[in-house]
């Protein structure tokens, strides 16, 4: 009797739990700031070519919504809870208001009587990339299932898949990346049995094994160089931990790490005794905007698990020779962790050189699950480097992506719950100011309140990358591995 008693309590806690985890994510609270509207898109900054920003108001007592948007002597009125445009009638007042400001009146009414407020819009004459892709993942710490990575046109709602779980046989894959924003050179990886770097050049696709016998795990992190020619990585044992503290997740560390260099037309491996040091770990290299430096983090090495909170990452450059793929030296140190006390992750080149956008967390290389985590830039002609108060939240804000002109960046953040990843926008003046992230546009602008997995890693790009997810699956499935040596 005793023993049913208690599983009928542990029954009744686990359905209690379960129903708070269902009550974490209210309707229109979802950044957990109260706002007006979700998204919240007021006061905030656009491209020219973004599409219709549907949101909903979150006053759920409220009745009579109407919305009224003007600019330039043309105005619209939208009318119910639910603000959705006709792509035709806002890509007519985004072109009216560029670099102007779109004026909204929204008003309706409550119990307790009328409600209404202004707020604006400000369209960039500056275009963003058209293309975002990114893995959808489920925030889980120990399987995955039905990965897919998109990719979006961000000029309307228009999604497809470049490679799903339906076209890989349930593989695990990693996130797709472009060099310098080009939809013409990019690659991704398909883990497991089969499967390898999926390099594409020109929407032609080559399936890689970058590995050779002096490298102590495959390639990991990096980067295609802006000739096309070359590739910096890190090759990296990587071990998942989970953490005793009730208000940590899982963390993720390196028992080991280095740098090489992959040749993609003499399918070669470059490995370097000076970044295969047991005493030190790199990770996460790229490129610098002109192809002749490698940017990455390095730490002491530690006595791992218990010393993982020592490892504080600095951020490095050493010099690169794109003609014959060596890594040079000395490395010059441009951001010390130590000397912080936090941990240098994701460093990201703008592609006109300018600047440096890079991740700062407590300690550690996986910011992801780090509420600490927030962004940094760094202007590359005087190395000042600053976080950006406007940008960063109370949660994990990592993997950002320049757009090609350099005036946009797309970034991955956990604000509000904590748990789901989703891809916010920043446009960056000359003088490197931000303005307030503004969240992904859907259709559906109830989108993210049903939304059970994560946007990780955001990538822009310029054009579609020319290929699909049955091609991969083809690729995957019929074309031997290119072994590199």
């Amino acid at each position: 009797m005793k023993n049913s008693n208690a599983i009928i309590l542990l029954l009744s806690l686990l359905l209690l739990s379960c129903s708070r985890a269902y009550d974490v994510r209210p309707s229109g609270e979802g950044t957990f700031r109260p706002a007006a509207v979700f998204p919240d898109y007021r006061e905030v900054t656009v491209p020219c070519n973004i599409a219709p920003l549907n949101f909903y108001y979150t006053d759920a007592g409220g009745s009579r919504f109407v919305t009224r948007f003007s600019c330039d002597g043309l105005s619209y009125t939208l009318r119910g809870r639910d603000a959705v445009w006709k792509e035709k009638a806002w890509k007519k007042l985004l072109e009216a208001a560029k670099g102007s400001d779109i004026q909204v009146v929204s008003s309706y009414r409550t119990a307790s009587g009328p409600v209404s407020f202004q707020w604006s819009v400000h369209v960039s004459a500056d275009p963003i990339d058209g293309y975002l892709t990114y893995r959808l993942i489920e925030p889980g710490f120990e399987v995955w299932d039905d990965l897919e990575i998109l990719e979006r046109n961000l000029e309307n709602f228009d999604t497809r898949a470049i490679s799903d779980w339906r076209n890989t046989g349930n593989k695990c894959m990693n996130c797709h990346i472009h060099s310098q924003g080009r939809g013409d050179l990019s690659m991704f990886y398909i883990r497991g049995e089969g499967g390898g770097a999926i390099l594409n050049r020109g929407g032609a696709l080559r399936k890689l094994t970058l590995r050779d016998s002096a490298m102590i795990s495959s390639t990991v992190y990096g980067e295609i160089h802006p000739g096309g020619r070359w590739g910096v990585f890190s090759t990296n044992k990587i071990i998942p931990a989970m953490h005793s503290a009730a208000f940590k997740r899982m963390e993720v560390y390196d028992s080991a790490s280095d740098l090489c260099v992959a040749d993609f037309d003499g399918n070669r491996m470059l490995t370097f005794p000076a970044y295969a040091r047991e005493d030190v770990f790199e990770t996460f290299p790229v490129f610098s905007a002109d192809g002749n430096s490698v940017y990455y983090c390095a730490s002491g090495a530690a006595r791992l698990p218990v010393g993982l909170e020592q490892m504080r990452y600095s951020l490095v450059r050493v010099p690169f020779d794109p003609e014959t793929g060596e890594l040079g030296g000395p490395a010059d140190t441009l951001w010390s962790g130590p000397a912080h006390h936090a941990s240098v992750c994701h460093p990201k080149a703008s592609p006109d050189g300018r600047w440096l956008l890079f991740t700062v967390a407590g300690y550690g290389t996986f910011p992801i699950n780090h509420r600490e985590c927030d962004l940094y830039l760094m202007d590359l002609a005087t190395g000042e480097a600053f976080p950006l108060d406007e940008v960063n939240s109370d949660k994990s804000d990592t993997y950002h992506s320049w757009s090609s002109s350099s005036k946009w960046f797309v970034f991955a953040s956990k604000r509000g719950d904590g748990l789901y990843g989703k891809p916010y926008f920043i446009h960056v003046a000359p003088d490197g100011s931000t303005t307030k992230p503004f969240l992904l546009p859907q259709r559906d602008p109830h989108f993210y309140d049903n939304m059970l997995r994560s946007f990780n890693v955001p990538d822009l790009g310029d054009a579609p990358v020319g290929f699909d997810a049955v091609e991969t699956g083809r690729i995957l499935r019929d074309v031997p591995s290119e072994q590199f040596d």
